[in-house]
């Protein structure tokens, strides 16, 4: 079996990224089509919809959780590589979510443990992530320590599942943000509900809102 199947590779997060998997999935819909099998191209080709639509979903779930505004709010966004232990960004979802946010007027301080900032910048203008009439200064700072990036931050937004990420220390990133404070984690790897007893609002894919009706408790 292709170890791609599995726990390994299909995980809930804010989107799949990178260049293969979205092209061989196009590549799969021509086939289909080009065999008349319209209905299974129209299978596959609502994946790449569902992925797109993902990354919608979590920034609107992010604008709605605060307060259904990010207009002049800080938001960290932790991770800017479409996987962990890389510095491809093809495709990121990072990329696509903080376009929704600036589209917003949210400020976002940009920290990735392995992508450049050049190619961060870069990436700013290859998905057009910037609302007309705004410059990358006005909205963006590129951030080489964590910590110092979520100083008077509103949020975190957690993009990459990079391990360090992980072994922060929460309760300190907390005590230098604003208040709420909230995490958002794309990739469902911290610990929320320990985050949530350190003072935190939290959101995870697929988990249910500590003030939502929790239908496994039936």
């Amino acid at each position: 079996m292709d170890s791609r199947i599995g726990s390994r590779f299909l995980n809930a997060s804010v989107g799949f990224g990178g260049s293969c998997f979205q092209k061989d999935i196009l590549n799969l819909v021509y086939i289909c089509e080009s065999f008349g099998l319209t209905e299974v191209a129209a299978y596959w080709e609502q994946v790449i919809k569902m992925n797109d639509y993902q990354k919608r979903r979590f920034a609107a779930n992010m604008i709605k959780r605060m307060f259904n505004t990010v207009s002049g709010k800080k938001i960290v966004i932790l991770g800017w590589a479409f996987k962990k232990d890389t510095g491809d960004t093809r495709e990121t979802a990072a990329a696509y979510v903080s376009k929704y946010l600036c589209a917003e007027h949210a400020s976002l301080a940009i920290y990735d443990p392995q992508v450049t900032a050049e190619r961060i910048i870069k990436d700013f203008e290859e998905y057009s992530v910037l609302p007309m009439k705004k410059t990358f200064e006005d909205l963006v700072t590129i951030v080489t320590d964590p910590y110092e990036a979520a100083k008077d931050a509103h949020a975190v937004a957690i993009m990459t599942e990079w391990d360090e990420f992980k072994s922060y220390d929460w309760r300190r990133i907390y005590e230098g943000m604003a208040k709420p404070a909230f995490v958002f984690d794309g990739r469902n790897i911290v610990d929320l509900e320990q985050l949530r007893e350190i003072g935190f609002e939290t959101y995870g894919i697929g988990k249910p809102m500590p003030d939502s009706y929790d239908m496994s408790k039936t």
